[in-house]
This record gives C-alpha cells, sequence and structure tokens, in this order.
C-alpha cells in the first residue's frame, strides 16, 4: 500500500522507498521514511494535497507525489 492511500489517522510501517524519477526517494529516506519506521496520517489539506504525517516524532507535509513513492504496511488498531 502507498502512504498517499492511508485514512487520516491511521498509523503504518514504512516497507521501502522507491527511487522515483530523478532520486526524489532518497531524499525521502534522509528525512526518515527507512524500512521499519512508523508514520501516522495527522491530516490533509482543503484540496487533499499535501498531507501532514507524523515520522520519529516529527511532523511534515508531503504532496501526493513524494507520498505515493513510500511502500507502507497498515497496523491495524486492535479492540481492547
Amino acid at each position: 500500500m502507498r502512504l498517499s492511500h492511508l485514512p487520516i489517522g491511521s498509523e503504518a510501517v514504512v516497507r521501502g522507498v522507491d527511487p522515483g524519477r530523478a532520486g526524489e526517494g532518497r531524499r525521502l529516506q534522509e528525512i526518515g521514511f527507512v524500512p521499519g519506521t512508523r508514520v501516522r496520517v495527522e491530516r490533509r489539506a482543503p484540496l487533499g494535497d499535501p498531507t501532514v504525517y507524523e515520522i520519529r516524532s516529527t511532523r511534515l507535509a508531503l504532496r501526493r507525489a513524494g507520498a505515493d513513492l513510500v511502500d507502507v504496511e497498515l497496523i491495524e488498531e486492535r479492540d481492547a
């Protein structure tokens, strides 16, 4: 699943990052999108782009094109 497809409030674990056409994926890895890292979807802009994500206690905004490069696995919440 791609990071851009996650609903607001959901959490996932990064599984990998595609390199992209101009090496955008490398930049994403440099800012923390590495395999095994948890990421949470905070909120989206009114028109749907960009989206704010929380990763390693930092909030950052990514456009959909960047988030499409990040492959994630959704973390399912368990009922308590």
